[in-house]
């Protein structure tokens, strides 16, 4: 069976949610399938080396260098290039809904989340004339079959799309086995520390964690913590960094940008407690991270998360600081209470691992060929 893969999203090199998944994925596919044959379709007119972030070994790289934006235009308004029947594909595969025109081979699609439906005020113009470009909808309709990353994601498809519960497989993500707890190194930082990891934009709720930051450094008991808030820059980053600069403690956040992977495993297993207070997710990869790295977590109690934190973490209202720095108080000061997220945290990630979406997305496949 050949499998044509769509590689684009990992033109720019990212390595945050979907590139991640989509990076994840193919390594665990090409690791775990010895039997299917894959090719990557990867256009752009800039792009990274595909080599340097999946293992392709014999596997066929499908190297176009059409701007994506037209390539996108194309696929939609006047259905080129169908690359199914291009390259005669039995599957075609997008590990997100970027768009592809054509119908000759059965398409699977991940769909991650539709927060860009329910909150566009959550995105710029640019992306959200992106996300109009991708004919969501119909894309959703001519699927094959939807792999949806939560039961939340599932349950949103066939609310919001109308899309038949027949046709969607939920498959959560997987946990790299390199996310664990670190031993024997010293913290990046002498003082404590609070984290929050992730893209700076509105819709992860940052503002709400300064302002309980606030609230818990008026308390004497913890005037030496420190509030690191990680990841790159993301739409209206300035109201994070004027609530950050409004804070009577500003000296003590600490906007750390961008992390490598390395960096992300040091900062987590350092970390005081790692808190998430996200509006929105289809998953939460960060989350998931923090507690395979040892440390306790603390996550808004809406969308999937409830779902895939399950009761190893302490779920708050986002909308309410009180709950959270009272979260943020109660794991700092009860050390026992402490100890048992850490333990029912290291216990939840045994549910989520690469090998376990690749064998789920092969099966997938499968069916769709016999």
């Amino acid at each position: 069976m050949k499998i044509l893969a769509d590689a684009r999203l990992l033109a720019r090199g990212e390595v945050s949610g979907i590139e991640g998944y989509t990076r994840n994925l193919f390594n665990s596919l090409l690791a775990a399938d010895k039997e299917n044959e894959y090719w990557f379709f990867y256009n752009g007119f800039k792009k990274r080396l595909l080599n340097s972030q999946v293992s392709i070994g014999s596997s066929r790289v499908i190297n176009w260098r059409i701007p994506n934006k037209i390539f996108d235009f194309s696929s939609r308004f006047l259905g080129w290039p169908d690359l199914g029947a291009r390259f005669k594909a039995d599957i075609v595969f997008s590990p997100h809904f970027n768009i592809l025109a054509g119908r000759t081979a059965p398409r699977v699609i991940t769909f991650h989340d539709l927060s860009f439906l329910h909150h566009p005020d959550f995105f710029s113009w640019r992306q959200r004339f992106w996300h109009w470009l991708q004919n969501i909808k119909k894309q959703a309709k001519v699927a094959e079959k939807i792999i949806a990353v939560s039961e939340f994601t599932k349950n949103d498809l066939i609310n919001t799309l109308g899309v038949p519960p027949e046709k969607i497989k939920v498959v959560y993500s997987g946990i790299t086995e390199d996310f664990r707890p670190i031993v024997g190194q010293q913290s990046p930082l002498p003082n404590p520390y609070i984290l929050y990891l992730g893209t700076l934009e509105p819709r992860k709720n940052v503002i709400a964690l300064i302002r309980a930051f606030n609230v818990l450094k008026s308390d004497s008991v913890f005037k030496d913590f420190k509030l690191i808030l990680a990841g790159r820059r993301g739409w209206l980053y300035d109201s994070i960094l004027k609530e950050a600069g409004r804070s009577f403690y500003k000296q003590d956040i600490i906007f750390w940008g961008p992390v490598s992977h390395e960096e992300k495993i040091r900062l987590y297993s350092f970390a005081r407690v790692f808190v998430y207070p996200s509006f929105f997710e289809g998953f939460g990869f960060p989350p998931l991270e923090a507690q395979a790295c040892g440390c306790p977590v603390i996550v808004a109690d809406r969308t999937s998360l409830p779902e895939i934190m399950g009761q190893s973490a302490v779920l708050v209202d986002p909308w309410k600081t009180s709950d959270m720095f009272e979260a943020i108080k109660k794991i700092l000061l009860d050390t026992h209470f402490r100890e048992k997220l850490i333990l029912a945290g290291l216990e939840n990630i045994k549910r989520f691992s690469w090998q376990n979406t690749a064998r789920a997305t092969i099966s997938i496949f499968k069916s769709l060929y016999a």
